[in-house]
């Protein structure tokens, strides 16, 4: 079984291409009773994608666009999305299990209530995106990520872990973090770092984070000041 593995953390990845495995192709994500295993969707140019109480499993999902997303209580179980643009996303009430999410651009997306369990995220771009009680059942990478100004609020990354992503005005708002692994990144210029007790760091990341803290409450240094 395929594993991604950074430092401490492995996440199981989709079996997607064990022999005897054949995908259908399919021209939609809406599956009969709400169910759509064993597909493959690829290339749709979509104005709009809304999905309700459906369960993708064992399936890829590849060169998707769509202009505006909705998904809600969507299960997720064992698919691949790759070099997907998710406009507008909203995305709320879901479970997804042993998930690649490759290359994908969610740009400004609003993620709530989502358990993540077993997860790559690869070469994504988060910005200006908000997830609001995003939990960890289980291990999740963001590896080489653009997270430029999200918000992680009320989330609980225990199981978590970032690699080479683009932290750059990255805030953390409450939650609970404890074990999540930070290092490998600049951690300079995050926000909210009184809500991220008992993270993983290397040593010299201790001074990257004294000047998030100078940032964050905007210090003014005497020598700066002397002599005006």
């Amino acid at each position: 079984m395929a594993t991604r593995t950074i430092r401490r953390t492995s996440v199981t990845l989709p079996a997607l291409d064990e022999p005897g495995r054949y995908l259908s192709n399919v021209t939609s994500l809406e599956g009969g009773r709400g169910r759509l295993a064993e597909f493959q969707y690829t290339d749709a140019d979509l104005r709009e994608l809304d999905l309700a109480e459906t369960h993708l499993l064992d399936g890829r999902v590849t060169g998707l666009t769509s202009r505006r997303t909705r998904f809600d209580q969507l299960r997720v179980d064992s698919v691949e999305f790759t070099g997907c643009d998710l406009g507008s996303l909203r995305w709320t009430d879901t479970k997804v299990s042993r998930a690649v999410f490759r290359d994908c651009k969610l740009m400004g997306a609003a993620l709530e209530d989502i358990t993540l369990d077993n997860v790559l995220f690869d070469n994504c771009t988060f910005g200006y995106a908000t997830l609001t009680r995003v939990r960890t059942a289980g291990p999740v990478i963001f590896s080489g990520c653009a997270l430029r100004e999200t918000l992680f609020n009320a989330a609980e990354l225990t199981a978590g872990l970032f690699d080479a992503c683009d932290l750059r005005l990255t805030e953390f708002d409450g939650g609970q973090h404890r074990g999540l692994d930070l290092r490998g990144n600049d951690l300079s210029h995050l926000r909210g770092l009184t809500s991220l007790r008992h993270v993983v760091i290397d040593r010299p990341q201790t001074l990257q984070l004294a000047e998030a803290l100078a940032a964050e409450l905007e210090v003014t240094f005497g020598e700066d000041t002397d002599g005006r």
